[in-house]
């Protein structure tokens, strides 16, 4: 398809759905906490960010994906998220400065909140290097940053047409906001500050992608044309860029992550490969593999005798010479119920 083509079919879907003057009132209605129902708002907005909090808290703590996409689907942080960057695109940082507050008053409260739960209101043992809901969230990479772009996107579009806002929960359940900050909040409980500080760095991405590509979406559809307040471009440039520039600082540590990851999937990989070509003969099997930098964990499990060690590890140290191994042999014994019980009667006899 012609590139030209492209273009005139893309700026066809913007000129479809372009804010006009009468679109503006009930798109301010809908994201800004001010005016007579300031109040009222900020009060729904509380309620629900708390119990998202403890649903996700919760969630978290039981290792129950389904609860906390239902803590996903309700909690209110996207609205303040999604109102700053509206605020930056009219112009109107009165506007975006109280919408970023009500931000950073949210993301204080989720934190406490969560922290509270897991110091005083948990009744589980917490494993943070076993918990899929803490692990999933401490190591964010440059995917959960291109994720985070377009979600933002999708929920800048969704909020900026009336007839397509219900796809907004998959928006919420796609870009997770407070179920970072919970995991946030627990890792300081247990005094884990890594992971805190990954799930930290996780929603930083997410925010400022929300800022940055609900921000473009909201311009590209013109906004900032239909608004009628008084626009100050510099300071709304000035303010983008910071965002672009908060969004380059993460971009390092997700970086580095993401070549982490690809190191050690590669290095899982080939590990596997190699030991399963040393159990070929034997009656072993291969359980699991899990590296890190240079420590690797094996975990085979069967009967008999092992094949010679050495020519696993001559394979390994050709890999990486500066590997640590640590090989887990779990015993594999078949037991029939109830013979087992009449071969034990027949030896007292």
């Amino acid at each position: 398809m012609p590139f030209g083509h492209i273009k005139s079919i893309l700026a066809n879907i913007v000129d479809d759905n372009k804010f006009r003057p009468e679109d503006v009132a009930p798109f301010e209605d809908k994201l800004f906490f001010d005016g007579a129902q300031r109040r009222v708002a900020l009060e729904r907005f509380a309620v629900l960010l708390f119990l998202s909090t403890v649903i996700a808290a919760y969630g978290v703590l039981g290792d129950s994906t389904a609860t906390v996409i239902g803590a996903m689907i309700i909690a209110p942080l996207m609205t303040p998220i999604m109102a700053t960057a509206a605020g930056l695109v009219m112009g109107d940082m009165r506007r975006a400065g109280q919408s970023f507050l009500t931000v950073v008053a949210g993301v204080m409260s989720v934190i406490f909140t969560a922290w509270l739960i897991g110091t005083f209101l948990n009744t589980t043992v917490v494993s943070y290097t076993a918990n899929t809901q803490i692990i999933s969230r401490v190591s964010p990479s440059l995917t959960d940053l291109a994720v985070a772009l377009a979600s933002g996107a999708a929920g800048a579009f969704a909020m900026s047409r009336s007839d397509v806002a219900d796809t907004l929960p998959g928006v919420a359940i796609s870009i997770a906001l407070v179920p970072p900050l919970c995991v946030v909040g627990i890792g300081l409980s247990g005094g884990k500050w890594g992971v805190a500080w990954g799930a930290m760095l996780l929603f930083l991405t997410n925010f400022l992608s929300i800022l940055l590509a609900g921000g473009g979406v909201l311009a590209l559809l013109g906004l900032s044309a239909a608004s009628t307040k008084k626009l100050t471009d510099t300071a709304r440039r000035q303010a983008f860029i910071y965002i672009a520039i908060g969004i380059l600082l993460v971009s390092i540590p997700l970086g580095a992550t993401s070549i982490k990851v690809a190191a050690d999937t590669l290095t899982e990989l080939r590990t596997q490969q190699y030991t399963q070509l040393w159990l070929d003969e034997s009656d072993f099997e291969l359980t699991k593999v899990d590296a890190d930098d240079e420590e690797i964990e094996v975990v085979i499990s069967g009967s008999g005798e092992l094949p010679p060690l050495p020519e696993l590890g001559t394979n390994l140290e050709a890999m990486n010479s500066a590997f640590k191994l640590e090989l887990r042999v779990l015993s594999a014994e078949t037991i029939h119920y109830p013979d087992i019980i009449a071969e034990e009667s027949d030896g007292l006899d």
